[in-house]
């Protein structure tokens, strides 16, 4: 049996994959003002739970990295998805700080391995004049999962409880399993279901053949840090991940204290904001695709990261100076366009593993730049407790600068974007 297209199969298996991570991440926040109650923690506990998630997560970058160059893409996110989804059902009995954080822990670590093995499959199963595109259609996976979330978690929350919702979203995670180890069988040279025409179409614009690749042995961290362009992917991933992960992780609660919404209220209007992410993810990697037919990869990557970048500074100064009390719905609006920005840029930095190196290496560099990326969360996160006693302007101020910081990262770091291995060999 051959299957057309099989390419696009494996990508929207990933893509679901991230829905299901994103709807169990989010579970935790729409549902943590009644969850806190009935457990009896405050935001001070809420913020440490964070901190504990997004820890975990970023060791779970880099070992899932290193993981998935070892055992494949296709065990790699098994493991992932087992873990996180087991993890989603253990928060249903939590009864304290100390078992509902060691829960997060796990989440963390289990959903860390996504990131990671998305870009290395990516780099595996598509040409690069696509690759964007199909970040793209991975990262949707992000912003549907947290359209779908608020909605989703409101009803179950309503119907059977904070506790069994969070069982059910693990048992799905667990289900998604059968259809990707019966649909990935194996790499793309390897795949008994590919047709000839569309190996040929993967390798068209490739250095080095798939079955090359497979033979070679990844660089080791070390050799990968010697490459000044490595340290443009982790600068800029470093400067722009705490925008979308502040609004993932403390909007819920912003709307909960600045605006007085309810679970119900925030599960029907946030989903408004990253309907907006989503169209960004797409957008952005088609956007990215068009110009490489006749602008070089480096160029297509660069602008396209650069209108993502202006889209969020300027989303940010709308935020900082137009939202007050009164309209909170401006406020779900211009996170739309922020969020649009985001996952607009993103997925084009995140490409540029694939760009720069060769498949062995690919989830190394991409587990290590969500390490980083992980890393600056974490420490935003640390502070948003402080900050908003006060007021969460400083925290929209310091986001706002971040995102011109990724993007001259990218430019001074990175001179031109290409393959990096074959240009110095």
């Amino acid at each position: 049996m051959k299957v057309k297209g099989l390419r696009w199969w494996i990508i929207m298996l990933i893509c679901l994959a991230t829905v299901i991570n994103y709807i169990d991440r989010t579970a935790f926040g729409v549902m943590w003002p009644e969850m806190g109650k009935d457990l009896g923690m405050d935001e001070s506990d809420y913020g440490i739970m964070l901190s504990i998630f997004m820890g975990t997560y970023a060791i779970g970058k880099f070992l899932s990295g290193k993981l998935y160059d070892i055992i494949g893409t296709r065990m790699g996110f098994v493991v992932s998805i087992v873990v996180w989804s087991l993890a989603s059902v253990f928060h249903a009995f939590a009864r304290g700080l100390f078992s509902l954080t060691l829960f997060r822990a796990l989440l963390g670590l289990g959903e860390a391995g996504n990131w990671p093995g998305a870009v290395k499959s990516n780099g595996e199963w598509f040409p690069v004049k696509q690759r964007a595109i199909a970040q793209g259609i991975f990262n949707a996976g992000a912003s549907l999962g947290s359209v779908i979330a608020p909605l989703l978690i409101a009803f179950l929350y309503g119907h059977f409880g904070w506790r069994m919702t969070f069982i059910i979203i693990g048992l799905v995670g667990l289900l998604w399993v059968i259809p990707w180890l019966f649909i990935n069988k194996s790499k793309p040279g390897k795949h008994p279901w590919i047709t000839e025409e569309e190996l040929k179409f993967i390798n068209s614009d490739r250095i080095v053949d798939l079955d090359k690749e497979d033979d070679e042995k990844g660089l080791s961290v070390g050799q990968i840090l010697s490459y000044k362009e490595s340290w443009g992917v982790l600068a800029s991933r470093f400067f722009i991940e705490p925008i979308w992960w502040l609004f993932v992780g403390w909007m819920p609660l912003y709307l909960n204290s600045e605006f007085g919404f309810s679970v119900e209220e925030i599960g029907s209007t946030i989903w408004i904001s990253y309907l907006g992410g989503m169209a960004g993810s797409i957008i952005g990697g088609w956007y990215s695709g068009k110009l490489m037919e006749t602008k070089t990869v480096d160029a297509a990557r660069k602008i396209t990261i650069t209108i993502g970048g202006a889209l969020i500074f300027l989303g940010l100064l709308g935020i900082i100076f137009l939202v007050n009390e009164n309209n909170p719905m401006t406020f779900i609006y211009i996170v739309a366009v922020v969020l649009f920005g985001f996952q607009f840029a993103i997925g084009n930095i995140q490409t540029i593993s694939s760009d720069l190196f060769r498949g062995p290496s690919v989830g190394t560099l991409a587990g290590l730049a969500g390490t980083v990326a992980a890393v600056s969360v974490i420490i935003m996160n640390s502070l948003i407790p402080m900050i908003a006693k006060v007021s969460y302007t400083p925290a929209f101020i310091v986001i706002a600068i971040l995102a011109p910081m990724a993007v001259v990262s990218i430019y001074t770091l990175i001179k031109k974007i290409r393959p990096v291995e074959v240009e110095l060999e």
